[in-house]
């Protein structure tokens, strides 16, 4: 039963955001809402009520959502898309501090995911921790362009990006 309820719940959240249907989305939020109140210490449906709130635009909702899945145990993907939600929604939201916490426990626990990085560099950005910023920025494009350009210099972009403040 909380299941079927939950898979509904996670299919009109999909529907909606892929839609951009704010009353769909109000629909997942509200089958959402209804098994967090029945089932309060299930983590992976406070991260989909976290992620509901969000894809609706209403951020600072979702907070207590996805800090409330972490506090419950989280783990595997959904653990990743929380940290990835909650550090991106802290920073779009002017919480740079918790921005970088969240997202730096992000990378460390999933190393390859690059947006995960990406977002980390925009919080440390917005932390004036630009030569850490832009060592991330500068591996990530290095690491995925298909830019023949930039692959001619890749050696020196590489050692630079670590060494930013080098000079002869």
């Amino acid at each position: 039963m909380r299941r079927d309820r939950l898979a509904e719940a996670i299919q009109l959240r999909e529907e909606g955001r892929a839609k951009q249907d704010q009353d769909i989305l109000k629909e997942a939020r509200a089958l959402l809402t209804d098994l967090a109140a029945a089932y309060p210490d299930d983590a992976e449906i406070s991260f989909q009520l976290g992620v509901a709130h969000d894809n609706s635009g209403l951020g600072a909702e979702a907070i207590p959502y996805y800090e409330r899945a972490l506090e419950l145990g989280l783990s595997g993907p959904d653990l990743e898309r929380c940290l990835l939600g909650l550090g991106s929604t802290y920073r779009y939201l002017g919480y740079y501090r918790q921005a970088e916490e969240t997202l730096r426990r992000g990378v460390t626990e999933f190393p390859d995911n690059r947006a995960l990085q990406v977002l980390l560099a925009m919080a440390l950005y917005n932390t004036q921790s630009y030569k850490e910023a832009m060592e991330i920025v500068l591996v990530n494009l290095m690491e995925t362009t298909t830019d023949e350009k930039l692959h001619y210099f890749k050696r020196g972009l590489m050692y630079y990006a670590t060494h930013l403040d080098e000079t002869t």
